[in-house]
């Protein structure tokens, strides 16, 4: 009962209001995870609590499960890695049995601008250090120009290393050698390799072009511009891929875990769903057109994300969330009714995000490449378990923190009487209140399911809250 009471006062001392703003808009407060880190560019985990964060000069830190910075790098190869704009460290993958192999694949500019993909593997007896001379170059591709790299790289549900290429760049000049649309040329594609068997790897019998004599047959997908950041949806297997625009679109493209590969996403003859460069093209029905586009101005380049898969009690379970560089907008994108349909998080000005990561549990994270910070995104402790769609209320969790919002809808202030109470009906907490949208901490709760009642007017609406162990 002594604890009961702790609760209580609890909650009544950390109880918030928060004027959300418009529809599809939430105003939420970052929370650091980790900070200090230079020029944070990807993040990674290799099956337990620790996440690792690439250093884009050309270092991997290890960041453990409350948030500290190991002193000591995972990974240091800055002498081999060209740092500079687009150019430097950029990918990290973990073999899918790593945690007996020790293998990890990287993705590197080194000196002469080629762009190495590369094994390496931890040392024996030391879980924090890699072993910087095990490498075993798998691809070196000649680079024209300093950008468009891409830089990603992941392992998909069948086994095989995905590898994201840029078009090669060349500034504003729309990709001036028509790389993304060439199938010899390996820039502005999508690769697909087994690092399994072969020496230094194998085509996978299932690529589209694994037999062709005129196409490179690593090739899974072409068209793309600079395909930065790309993740597998954990439980459908859908690839998603952010590929950043030239000067008028940023594009989100969806391949299906059914996909056979060969999709083409139009660049440079599409920018987005627009028109670029039709010399030499064939007819837009030959082309993947993009799920998802927004327009430059403030934003610039799209930083893919993650399908969250964490906790199935939250209410943004299976939303995609991405980001932008330049206005530093987060944005969590789901379907309804057949139609995708993006709501903004917030714009947290000063970070530059840089990229998405997962932890072993399917938490979320997101880096500033500007500030050297690493945010939580979305808590998997709370959910909304149950929403009544015919009430005007709507019940909504902060993705960085455990609070969560009550939506009334209601601008003509009218009394709510807000209560929340265990299972068995005892009452923890009573507010009213006449704003319109109502935020509170439910961070010292215990596990266990409760019921938040509303009240307006004489109509109450309830619904079932969970908090997960």
């Amino acid at each position: 009962m002594k604890t009961f009471y702790k609760i209580i006062a609890l909650l009544v001392l950390i109880i918030t209001f928060n004027n959300a703003g418009a529809q599809g808009t939430q105003t939420f407060n970052l929370t650091t995870f980790a900070s200090g880190i230079q020029h944070p560019v990807c993040i990674a985990n290799a099956g337990d609590s620790r996440l690792f964060v690439i250093d884009q000069a050309g270092y991997i830190d290890i960041v453990d499960s409350l948030g500290n910075v190991n002193p000591q790098p995972f990974f240091d190869i800055h002498g081999r890695v060209k740092y500079a704009g687009e150019e430097g460290l950029l990918g990290i993958a973990f073999h899918p049995q790593y945690a007996t192999n020790g293998y990890f694949y990287v993705n590197y500019v080194g000196i002469g601008d080629s762009t190495h993909i590369s094994r390496f593997k931890v040392k024996t007896g030391n879980p924090n250090e890699a072993d910087t001379l095990s490498e075993f170059k798998l691809m070196t591709i000649s680079q024209p120009f300093t950008n468009h790299k891409g830089g990603n790289l992941c392992f998909g549900p069948d086994g095989y290393l995905y590898i994201g290429l840029g078009d090669g760049g060349g500034g504003n000049a729309g990709d001036p050698g028509n790389r993304a649309q060439n199938l010899m040329d390996y820039h502005g594609k999508m690769l697909r390799i087994d690092v399994n068997n072969g020496t230094p790897y194998a085509i996978p019998a299932t690529n589209p072009y694994s037999s062709s004599l005129s196409v490179y047959n690593e090739i899974w997908a072409s068209g793309l511009r600079n395909p930065w950041r790309f993740s597998f949806d954990k439980l459908t297997g859908d690839l998603w891929i952010g590929d950043v625009g030239q000067s008028t679109s940023e594009e989100l493209d969806l391949q299906p875990a059914s996909s056979i590969g060969g999709e083409n996403y139009g660049w440079r003859c599409y920018e987005g769903n627009l028109l670029y460069n039709d010399t030499g093209c064939v007819s837009a029905n030959s082309y993947t057109f993009p799920i998802f586009t927004y327009p430059h101005n403030p934003e610039c380049a799209v930083i893919g994300g993650y399908v969250y898969r964490g906790a199935t009690t939250s209410p943004y379970y299976g939303y995609y969330f991405f980001a932008d560089y330049c206005s530093d907008r987060i944005w969590a994108l789901h379907k309804v009714s057949g139609s995708w349909v993006e709501d903004t998080i917030g714009i947290f000005p000063g970070n530059n995000f840089s990229t998405f990561g997962l932890d072993n549990k399917g938490q979320l994270y997101i880096a500033g490449l500007a500030s050297g910070n690493i945010y939580r995104v979305l808590s998997n402790i709370t959910g909304i378990a149950e929403v009544d769609n015919s009430s005007e209320i709507k019940v909504v969790q902060n993705p960085f923190s455990d609070n969560i919002i009550v939506k009334t809808g209601r601008t003509d202030q009218p009394v709510i009487q807000i209560s929340l109470c265990d299972i068995k009906g005892v009452i923890i907490y009573n507010a009213t209140t006449e704003e319109e949208n109502y935020e509170f901490d439910t961070s010292a709760l215990p596990a266990g399911t409760y019921l938040l009642k509303v009240t307006i007017a004489g109509k109450q609406t309830t619904l079932k809250l969970v908090k997960a162990k």
